[in-house]
């Protein structure tokens, strides 16, 4: 088993800012002051919260730094940790409990500072699939306060008959009243974002998909058809979801020279060694005739070579694939994939 680098304490107070220095203060103070939230606003609150919860661990001399600078005559309070778990018992110690369920809720759903920032953040998909079932003047107040591209993407999820209407009360809109919005922003909050954040789990079927990309081809075979005999329907959901190494044979030929120059030659080789002779001539069609020469050599030179590097090769390969679909320089479809060019 491959461990996670530990994070390195923060030491330089410099790199905090406010609301995560007030975090750092608080989780000094501990339980026995959380009294001093009280003095704060809900939206200081919520900012010191989400700060909290993100900060990771402090290291002693800047905790005693903040303290020193904050509370004259304090110091010597030892490292601390930031953490969900924590900052959920310190609220739970002053406000009532489905006060805290909504604030760490509203913590680990979608980013943003204000509610329509966090909107910008759903999926259009789960967007809409909500808004479809609001009143059209309601919808057309929330798309007028999202980004003109999030806008768009959400209409285009919607039925159209309504999506029109929306559009229609978006043409004739008048500036809308403070209560009118705040009363829509309140609903979104207790209504949809404390959903969002309580369904928003990864899919139980998408982890297994990654976790089978990983297994070498004998393993994943066996599993597969295990998991076929008990449960066909999960098998098949977890095929779908897979990337493999021969859905490289979907990328168009600007991908696959963005991948050529991404991947180590001698990787190259040893996966190819093991693909089938489609994807070969896919990837050699797009090399210089010089260079497919010197691979092909390459990879009869190398004799025979084990199974199990050249799962390796090709699951090292399927990954820097991945990255850079990631940053958007190539396009990927798998196996379950309704991503089809159409030339």
């Amino acid at each position: 088993m491959v461990l996670a680098p530990k994070m390195k304490a923060i030491t330089d107070p410099a790199r905090l800012s406010g609301p995560e220095k007030a975090a750092v203060i608080l989780l000094a103070l501990g339980e026995d002051h959380a009294t001093i939230w009280q003095q704060l606003d809900e939206e200081e609150i919520k900012e010191i919260s989400q700060a909290m919860a993100g900060l990771g661990s402090v290291s002693s001399t800047v905790v005693e730094q903040l303290l020193v600078d904050f509370i004259s005559g304090m110091s010597g309070a030892g490292s601390i940790m930031g953490s969900f778990e924590q900052t959920q018992r310190l609220l739970a110690a002053f406000l009532p409990p489905e006060k805290v369920d909504t604030l760490m809720e509203e913590i680990r759903g979608p980013a943003g500072r204000t509610m329509w920032d966090k909107l910008g953040n759903v999926n259009e998909a789960v967007l809409a699939n909500y808004l479809k079932n609001e009143y059209p003047q309601t919808v057309a107040v929330v798309l007028s306060k999202v980004k003109p591209e999030h806008a768009a993407r959400v209409l285009g999820a919607l039925p159209e008959d309504f999506a029109l209407e929306c559009v229609t009360r978006m043409l004739r809109m008048e500036p809308v009243q403070r209560e009118i919005l705040d009363k829509i922003e309140q609903t979104l909050r207790t209504e949809f974002m404390s959903n969002l954040a309580r369904t928003s789990k990864r899919d139980s079927h998408e982890m297994m998909a990654d976790i089978f990309n990983s297994f070498d081809r004998q393993t994943e075979a066996r599993f597969i058809a295990a998991l076929e005999e008990r449960n066909r329907e999960s098998a098949e959901r977890i095929r779908a979801l897979m990337f493999v190494f021969e859905d490289l044979s979907k990328l168009d030929p600007g991908g696959v020279q963005t991948l050529l120059r991404a991947v180590e030659k001698d990787q190259l080789g040893l996966a190819l060694k093991g693909s089938s002779e489609a994807l070969r001539e896919m990837f050699f069609s797009n090399m210089s005739e010089r260079a497919a020469k010197i691979m092909r050599e390459d990879m009869e030179g190398m004799g025979p070579v084990r199974l199990r590097d050249v799962d390796q090769a090709q699951m090292a390969m399927v990954q820097v694939a991945k990255d850079l679909a990631a940053k958007g320089e190539i396009m990927l479809v798998g196996a379950g994939g309704d991503d089809e060019l159409i030339y």
